[in-house]
């Protein structure tokens, strides 16, 4: 199979190639080149996607094609009108952001509804200045680059809406937070949070699941998650694979925000943990998506491939997301 990723230098994008590349697929991965290095064993063509003729280098045929377009409907639209005729299947990654319900338990693609339709750029500056806003500009530009490839491609496309994606080559530090922060041992802060559901997939199975759905030729919305399980005993799965003594100390989400942590990422925060009016946004039915083939590995094996990450990098570095050692004492001080 000729496989085109238009990325493939980053995260999803990397993993899929990576995964094709693994399976003997001929994979051609279109970027600029500047976040990254493709995997071994891939081929780098330089393109633009801000410029009208930027996908011009691209030549021949290929048998999928994958978009992992974050903030674009005109580079998704181009990409259509210039590759679409030369694809046999199309996939694209979505986000679990369209949904404009984050309450609601149980939804699918079928039941869910969606926040307005946005056929615009942006950037991921422009979204973090948006602030709460900055989610719906992101969901609103992904529901109209889905409606966009659906509409040209029919029952050749495979669209599908990630929630919390986890993995070593995942650059939010919020999954790698945990196997970091147990693997230094001692008391851990956790969210007393014993009701909130938590669900997520592994880079790796995602990108399996979207060559799969190229070499298949697998159609059709989904979200792309696994099973719904609480907060706590992930937690407690994720010490017990990091294998170090640990306390888990919880403490009150009324606290927590006494203390100024933020919920779910970036700075002063504790991943995965939100407040109870997002229960929807964790809670999203994965029957479908394990019906189409979907493949969700053991927790351990996660862990494990993060924590190795986590360990290269350093475990007492500078991250995006989680409490320092300093902020986790002045809490636990406390408690």
């Amino acid at each position: 199979m000729r496989l085109l990723v238009l990325g493939g230098t980053i995260f999803v994008g990397y993993a899929v190639a990576a995964e094709g590349v693994r399976r003997g697929h001929e994979v051609v991965c279109a970027a600029r080149g500047e976040s990254g290095s493709v995997p071994d064993g891939a081929t780098l063509v330089r393109v633009d996607r801000d410029a009208d003729d930027g996908l011009t280098p691209l030549t021949g045929e290929f048998d999928a094609v994958v978009d992992v377009s974050p903030l674009s409907h005109p580079w998704v639209a181009r990409a259509l009108r210039d590759l679409g005729g030369r694809a046999g299947h199309w996939s694209f990654v979505s986000t679990i952001n369209v949904y404009a319900d984050n309450a609601t338990v149980g939804q699918t693609p079928a039941t869910g509804p969606l926040v307005p339709a946005l056929a615009q750029h942006s950037d991921r500056d422009a979204m973090a200045a948006a602030g709460e806003d900055g989610v719906a500009l992101y969901g609103g530009i992904k529901v109209a680059s889905e409606n966009a490839v659906r509409a040209a491609m029919g029952d050749r496309a495979f669209v599908t809406r990630p929630g919390l994606i986890t993995g070593s080559w995942d650059r939010s530090d919020r999954f790698g937070y945990w196997p970091g922060r147990f693997a230094r041992g001692g008391r851990v802060l956790v969210p007393d949070a014993p009701d909130q559901p938590v669900q997520h997939i592994d880079v790796r199975d995602y990108a399996s699941w979207i060559v799969d759905a190229g070499e298949r030729g697998i159609a059709g919305t989904y979200d792309a998650i696994g099973p719904v399980r609480p907060l706590p005993a992930v937690l407690a799965d994720i010490a017990e694979a990091v294998g170090v003594d640990v306390e888990l100390v919880p403490v009150s989400p009324e606290r927590l925000v006494a203390a100024k942590v933020q919920p779910w990422g970036g700075p002063r925060s504790l991943p995965l943990w939100l407040p109870d009016d997002y229960a929807g946004m964790q809670t999203h039915d994965p029957a479908p998506s394990l019906a189409a083939g979907l493949a969700v590995r053991p927790l351990a094996d996660t862990v494990a491939d993060a924590l190795a990450r986590e360990r290269e990098l350093g475990l007492d570095r500078e991250r995006r997301a989680g409490l320092s050692a300093d902020e986790e004492l002045e809490i636990l001080a406390d408690v």
